[in-house]
């Protein structure tokens, strides 16, 4: 946060080259008052003229020897080529302490035109550059707010003074920049790829066709991307003149680079090679949103929701007519990943283009798996086969998708290349030991963050070897996990549970043609075979069609038709509980997709009572908890769930979470270890918080139908990541919860 002052802190400020850059820098610090005075230096008289008339500066100096005499702070903001000629008269001069820093974009260039003109690096230059500008220039373009949310890189080196760095920081951070330190090498070659290599391909795209005889043509209908993209042809020549001639060993290298790449183009383009061409622009189109969300270090959420979004949900309401909720997160995932590891081409209809989904299928993009889509819910996956995934160019980034990091983590770990894996602040706090643990076992070389949290360094070139491991709870991922390493390890890998989980993993990899045995809670798989291309048609999540058919069960007059819904045994434990406690929930025209079976499912309003929800059940609702909580509070009595600790460590503790925002309420319940004991009664109004969990957020909006009064739910952005149109949907059948206006 910057600093207030009422008196100056430091004496002057020298600004030499009064440009856009430069003015902005002295005007905006003037305006902080944080120096007693601040002097412009400049070798043409009109914007000496029109920095004071303008309050750029307090007054301006041909003099460069008087202007620095006894400054604190001298900014170098002179084009870049002209760096070496001030460097050496600034050396002739006796500057004190004064602190030097610059504004060039080219760092290596500097520091060797200042270790020439010093005889080596003064202690008290710390080199700089903002990346900020506007496509006007001048110091009458000056702003006091250029710099605002803007980056600016310092590259301190070994020599460099704390003191005069802690002091440039601070003067960058007073105008509100985002500041970060970097070494020289690295500036350079970064800003090589990011500014200088663009610049260069529009210089030269424009000149290509500016000489060609249909010039006239091209340019008449030419359209918004080619606008777009040569715009920035328009710059200053000499400037980047200037630029590429002080960096030119780092554009070099990136040049050379690029060109390889344009010359693999090309050779695809030639031979007539689809895959290649397929490939470059299914990544491409994707790449500048996947790391924007990168850099956020947040799930795949629109960044005008990176703050608290607020869920207004109204009372009251009834529901009727007929849905279809977003394809089954979990089986979208793996047909991803099994659809990569397949050969041959593999077609997915009904795909969750959610953002869980979305990060699994980022991840094998990244492993050079080709994917058209998603579009509509279709995706087309060009299998590489079990051992044709390529080391990434980086960490893969997971979002808030716990599912995706715990499946790849046993994929990964007998890939010939190294992993890591990384994930959004949520899923950082995520325990992973779960699954490193029995992966170890198997010959694995997994490191975790402190306390077996996110990242996950995996170690590739490992042999693993098959094993029977029991698991100490119940866990789908964990089970899958061990299922898809073992498709690598040598023997058998025999996984037994405890109670019976989601079994998509088993059923996929049949339907991929790859065996697989399960004698009671055990599954089993071996090395040796391969995964065909499959069709796979996803079916409605049940984990989504649990907020409607709560909804409709506690809302009175309702009737709802849920379409095509999977109703994997392993998945129904959401309507046997509802059942129990006197839902009215039939299924209609039951059948088999691809190897899932799927049914429409009926729900009428009815009066629920309170139960004591069977602990075999409990791990086949174990994701549908937080909405059963809801219709748990509008039953008549008692609903007591026990050995639920599983719900302590999903993307929040939701036992708790839970717990604290049915209080609010004014609801009765008392969270346990393992569980939560609710009394039924009314519901009332309030404020509740979902901790950035989308299954909290939804299941609060459920809850109003019931309320007496409109509750408002915190921080919803996150339902993005579950249920990308929960909020039409919901509006749709008459539930009343929308975002809420600013």
């Amino acid at each position: 946060m910057p600093l207030q002052s009422d008196a100056p802190i430091f004496g002057r400020l020298v600004v030499v080259g009064l440009g856009l850059i430069g003015g902005s820098f002295a005007k905006g610090l003037r305006a902080k008052h944080l120096f007693r005075e601040v002097v412009g230096v400049d070798l043409d008289a009109e914007s000496r003229r029109l920095a004071v008339e303008l309050g750029v500066v307090d007054r301006c100096e041909t003099d460069l020897a008087a202007a620095c005499r006894g400054a604190d702070v001298i900014q170098l903001a002179v084009p870049i080529l002209a760096m070496e000629k001030l460097l050496a008269q600034l050396a002739k001069l006796e500057l004190g302490d004064a602190v030097l820093t610059d504004v060039g974009s080219a760092k290596g260039s500097v520091v060797c035109a200042a270790r020439q003109a010093f005889n080596g690096m003064p202690a008290r230059f710390v080199p700089g550059h903002p990346i900020a500008g506007s496509e006007q220039s001048g110091v009458e373009a000056a702003k006091t707010t250029l710099f605002r949310r803007h980056k600016v890189i310092l590259t301190p080196l070994e020599e460099t003074d704390s003191a005069a760095l802690v002091l440039v920081d601070r003067l960058w951070r007073e105008l509100g920049a985002d500041v970060e330190h970097m070494q020289v090498e690295h500036h350079d070659q970064v800003l090589a790829a990011t500014s200088h290599l663009p610049h260069l391909l529009a210089f030269t795209l424009v000149d290509s066709l500016a000489q060609r005889s249909e010039n006239l043509e091209i340019f008449r209908y030419a359209a918004g991307g080619f606008r777009d993209f040569t715009r920035i042809a328009g710059s200053d020549p000499v400037m980047w003149h200037d630029i590429f001639l002080a960096n030119r060993e780092a554009v070099l290298r990136t040049l050379d680079t690029f060109r390889d790449d344009l010359d693999a183009l090309r050779d695809a383009v030639d031979v007539g090679d689809g895959h290649q061409l397929l490939g470059v622009f299914t990544r491409a189109r994707v790449a500048r949103e996947h790391f924007s969300k990168i850099l956020a270090r947040r799930a795949y959420v629109d960044a005008m929701h990176s703050n608290d979004l607020i869920y207004l949900a109204n009372p009251g309401g009834s529901l009727s007519g007929r849905i279809r909720v977003p394809g089954d997160k979990s089986i979208s995932h793996r047909s991803i990943m099994l659809g990569s590891l397949a050969e041959g081409t593999t077609e997915v209809e009904g795909f969750l283009e959610g953002e869980d989904a979305l990060a699994t299928l980022q991840a094998f993009r990244d492993m050079g798996v080709v994917i058209e889509g998603p579009h509509h819910g279709r995706v087309t996956i060009h299998g590489v086969g079990l051992h044709g995934l390529k080391s990434p160019p980086g960490p893969l980034y997971l979002g808030n998708s716990g599912t995706s990091m715990r499946l790849l983590s046993g994929l990964l770990a007998a890939q010939p290349f190294d992993t890591t894996l990384t994930g959004d602040a949520s899923l950082s706090k995520r325990p992973m030991n779960r699954v490193a643990k029995p992966l170890r076992e198997m010959g694995a070389v997994i490191e975790t963050g402190p306390e077996g949290r996110p990242p996950l360094q995996i170690k590739g070139g490992q042999r693993l070897a098959g094993m029977n491991y029991e698991m100490p709870m119940a866990s789908a991922q964990v089970k899958s996990c061990l299922l898809l390493a073992g498709l690598y390890a040598v023997g058998e890998t025999a996984v037994t549970e405890p109670a019976p989980t989601r079994d998509h993993t088993e059923r996929m990899l049949r339907g991929f043609g790859y065996p697989v045995a399960v004698n009671g809670n055990t599954a089993i798989v071996e090395s040796g075979h391969k995964l065909t291309a499959s069709h796979i048609e996803v079916p409605a999540d049940i984990s989504s069609a649990a907020f409607f058919l709560v909804a409709a069960s506690i809302a009175e007059g309702s009737e709802l038709l849920l379409e095509h819904v999977g109703i994997n045994p392993t998945r129904t434990g959401v309507i046997d509980i509802l059942k129990l406690m006197g839902a009215d929930i039939s299924l209609e025209n039951q059948r088999e997709v691809g190897g899932e079976p799927v049914a429409d499912i009926r729900v009428r309003s009815a009066k629920l009572k309170g139960i004591d929800i069977p602990e075999d059940l409990v791990p086949l609702a174990i994701d549908e908890f937080p909405v059963l909580f809801v219709a748990a509070a509008c039953a008549e009595g008692r609903t007591v769930l026990r050995d639920a600790e599983e719900l302590r460590v999903k993307e929040s503790d939701r036992i708790q979470v839970m717990a604290d925002g049915l209080q609010s309420l004014g609801v009765k319940a008392e969270p346990t270890p393992d569980g939560i004991i609710i009394d039924g009664g009314s519901i009332g109004g309030g404020e509740v918080y979902s901790h950035g969990d989308h299954r909290i957020a939804m299941s609060f909006s459920v809850a109003s139908l019931r309320a007496t009064a409109p509750i408002r739910i915190h921080d919803c952005a996150n339902v993005a990541t579950s249920f990308p149109n929960f909020l039409g949907l919901a509006a749709q059948v008459g539930i009343r919860v929308a975002e809420e206006s600013k």
